[in-house]
């Protein structure tokens, strides 16, 4: 694992909040130089701390506001099978994010269509198509609580 002190700390928490702030920008609020704030990156680049630099969409204005959590189970756990499963759903476009979970079922997707009539598009011709799902259960988003991509420290 990886050391960090309090300055890295707080220029992550920076780039978390703004990543397009300038090293000049940085330096005044972390009262480093330009040349500190940019070699402090670049280490944390290189060590996998900071894995890419993204643009964050607001998914209402470009109709992408349906969020369904589709709860999966393979008919069985073989190694081929789970192996299979996860790189068809990597390559699905609509699917944000995916996690092998414990529990009653085994992975849960996070989906994101402009509605109801799409997302049965999505189950029908694409999600139900992947091999060896054995069931799945799907729940829809009411209301957006908390969203963040920001890791605290």
């Amino acid at each position: 694992m990886i050391q960090l002190d309090a300055i890295d700390k707080k220029l992550l928490h920076f780039l978390q909040e703004d990543c397009k702030q300038t090293n000049k920008e940085l330096s005044s609020k972390l009262n480093l130089s330009v040349t500190a704030v940019y070699e402090r990156i670049k280490k944390l680049e290189r060590e996998g701390v900071i894995a890419q630099h993204v643009t964050l969409v607001d998914k209402r204005l470009i109709d992408k506001a349906f969020v369904t959590f589709c709860s999966i189970k393979l008919v069985q756990h073989s190694k081929d099978y789970v192996i299979e499963f996860e790189n068809e759903v990597a390559k699905l476009d609509e699917v944000l994010e995916c996690y092998h979970i414990s529990g009653d079922y085994d992975y849960l997707l996070k989906v994101l269509v402009s509605d109801m009539e799409e997302f049965r598009e999505f189950m029908v011709k694409k999600l139900t198509t992947i091999s060896h799902i054995g069931s799945t259960h799907s729940t829809f988003m009411i209301n957006e609580v908390k969203h963040t991509t920001a890791i605290s420290f």
